[in-house]
């Protein structure tokens, strides 16, 4: 069991929660707003997707990260900033007989697009998604290939920022290995083992366990699962030696038909892991043991 553990807040996300829950995270205010909310709640990292304020859908437009990162940073709270890479990922395939007709979801760029913003804010950390998904149960996938991520690990090293080598399912961590095999990632690795995403792994114990003992020697871990298995799976990373992470990205209620704050998963996740007879690590105890370079 880890004793000593790092909660990250994934407040907003880029799913199609807006209208499903009466105060999902859109505007750069708000966002920033739901990441000093879980810093003070206890959480060490804060993990950040933006919107379209028009629209409540996800968005890679840097103006909206740069407007986020510089309220968080202004605020006076600390915390560790991790910003997503995963925006420009998404293939809609054509419906029928006609795959090579895109459809309207399509966001598909190359890998050093997807780290524009990275590029110019230098956060702590940035999350890397390091396999392609069928992504739901339509036409969409989550594009990301080995010639991409190798791109992309390569750039976010030169960068001096650290990859959180996200997970989804057994083959994509088998690949981050390979990463690290070829001189890609800085040792030790920080993995997310994602769990509940259809079609990925599955949220359950023995899922993150096989994936938690896939790991190579001496990496750094978290462990999330999705909607009521939020909860069940921060008690289960820590019995398992890892770190945990909740937030609006991954569940919008509290309590069965009670909608949640970010604020409030963190001190339920706090609570838990409390009682379990763990303690949770400051921003700078997270910065110390995750071996990041602290940000002005």
């Amino acid at each position: 069991m880890n004793t000593e553990i790092i909660v990250s807040c994934a407040v907003t996300g880029a799913g199609d929660t807006v209208g499903k829950h009466p105060a999902i995270p859109v505007t750069p205010r708000q966002i920033a707003d739901a990441a000093i909310e879980a810093a003070k709640a206890g959480a060490a990292i804060a993990h950040i997707h933006v919107r379209d304020p028009k629209t409540g859908k996800g968005s890679r437009d840097p103006a909206l990260y740069r407007e986020v990162v510089d309220r968080v940073r202004s605020s006076g709270v600390d915390v560790v900033i991790n910003l997503t890479s995963g925006m420009g990922g998404d293939l809609d395939i054509g419906s029928g007989e006609e795959p090579l007709s895109f459809g309207p979801q399509t966001d598909l760029v190359g890998p050093a697009t997807r780290l524009v913003h990275v590029e110019e804010l230098l956060p702590e950390i940035c999350s890397l998604d390091c396999g392609t998904l069928n992504f739901g149960d339509g036409n969409t996938i989550y594009v990301s290939t080995p010639t991409q991520l190798r791109a992309g690990a390569k750039r976010i090293r030169e960068l001096g920022v650290r990859p959180e080598l996200e997970v989804f399912d057994t083959g994509h961590l088998s690949f981050a290995k390979q990463m690290l095999k070829e001189g890609l990632l800085d040792e030790p690795p920080l993995f997310q083992i994602c769990l509940g995403i259809p079609w990925g792994a599955p949220a359950d114990t023995a899922s993150m366990k096989n994936m938690r003992d896939m790991l190579p020697p001496g990496a750094e871990w978290a462990g999330f699962g999705i909607g009521r298995m939020q909860m069940p799976m921060v008690a289960q990373a820590a019995l398992l030696g890892g770190n945990v992470r909740v937030g609006l990205e991954d569940n919008l209620y509290l309590d069965k038909g009670v909608f949640a704050s970010n604020g409030q998963l963190v001190e339920r996740a706090i609570k838990i892991v409390t009682l379990m007879g763990a303690r949770t690590l400051t921003p700078d105890e997270a910065r110390q043991k995750l071996k990041l370079r602290k940000r002005n």
